[in-house]
């Protein structure tokens, strides 16, 4: 239990609406129904790490109070948790008098048939029951169910986590040296919105007592990559390179074609056309590392396309 407590992301997971960091509207909206004591159905949406559960489960135990049943909706899929589960915890009163809440974390991965017969248990047991719903990608929702919801993408603003990262060290006894602070808004920058990975990342980089962050290799590796494709190097000697020096970028494919994009922006060779061409095949590869099981294959074939197009 020690070494659990040990984890900064852990330790300082947010338990009140104070500790979590939010954009101005947000923050003066979920403050709106505390004051209220009552929400409607929420679903948040967002990538892994953004705060939808810390959120959730703050709304639940530090602002209502309530009683709830939470269901990780990744290995409860199916119709079947609907018609028991849900259905079963939703159709009572709380002994309070208060409001239930039903959080479905995750709640992308349902099946079809389970969220259409969830969009009737909503207005059903909207009474006594509220549903919070929890998702990576909001497009693999039913609108039935989004038309009944209240949709927050949460974007938590980069100066809010900047200052919650700086709080941590600063409470775990860490040193910034003034060197390492432009590197550590950076780091950031890079990894928003995933504040998870932020925070797992500084106590990696801080297991001296202060904080020490190696300049991110990626940018230059990228020009080297982009250089290689321009002058026509073997494909495969190339994807040979990239595996070797994957130390580079910490093994980051989805940062690499992110840092490829701005080498391809940056880069005054191309005419417009043939620019706009390349960042569009970038582009189609970004949004595929979101799905894919092999990152390193995803962002070869990218430099496949790319060098097709060249």
């Amino acid at each position: 239990m020690s070494e659990f407590n040990n984890l900064f992301v852990e330790k300082y997971r947010p338990k009140t609406l104070d500790d979590i960091v939010l954009s101005k509207d947000d923050r003066q909206f979920f403050e709106s129904l505390a004051n209220k004591q009552e929400i409607p159905h929420l679903l948040f949406a967002g990538v892994q790490g953004s705060g939808k559960t810390s959120l959730s489960k703050i709304i639940i135990n530090d602002i209502l109070k309530c009683d709830y049943l939470y269901i990780n909706a990744s290995d409860e899929t199916g119709i079947d948790t609907i018609r028991t589960k849900v259905i079963g915890f939703a159709r009572t009163r709380s002994i309070d008098g208060k409001i239930k809440i039903v959080l479905l974390d995750e709640a992308d991965s349902i099946s079809f048939e389970a969220m259409k017969a969830l969009r009737n248990v909503m207005e059903e047991f909207s009474l006594t029951c509220r549903f919070i719903l929890t998702c990576n990608y909001l497009h693999k929702i039913i609108p039935p169910i989004q038309s009944r919801c209240t949709i927050i993408n949460l974007t938590p603003p980069i100066e809010g986590v900047v200052q919650r990262v700086k709080q941590i060290l600063q409470l775990e006894g860490i040193t910034i040296p003034e060197n390492q602070k432009a590197l550590l808004v950076e780091h950031i920058r890079k990894n928003l919105p995933d504040i998870r990975r932020i925070i797992n990342d500084i106590q990696k980089f801080s297991v001296s007592g202060s904080f020490a962050l190696k300049s991110d290799g990626s940018s230059d590796f990228s020009k080297t990559i982009f250089k290689s494709i321009l002058n026509k190097q073997d494909l495969v000697s190339l994807r040979k390179e990239i595996i070797k020096n994957e130390r580079l970028f910490s093994s980051d494919y989805r940062n690499l074609l992110k840092q490829l994009f701005e080498t391809v922006f940056e880069e005054t060779s191309l005419n417009q056309d043939k620019k706009v061409d390349l960042l569009m095949i970038i582009s189609k590869g970004l949004e595929a590392d979101a799905f894919v099981v092999d990152k390193e294959i995803n962002c070869f074939s990218v430099l496949l396309n790319l060098s097709k197009q060249i």
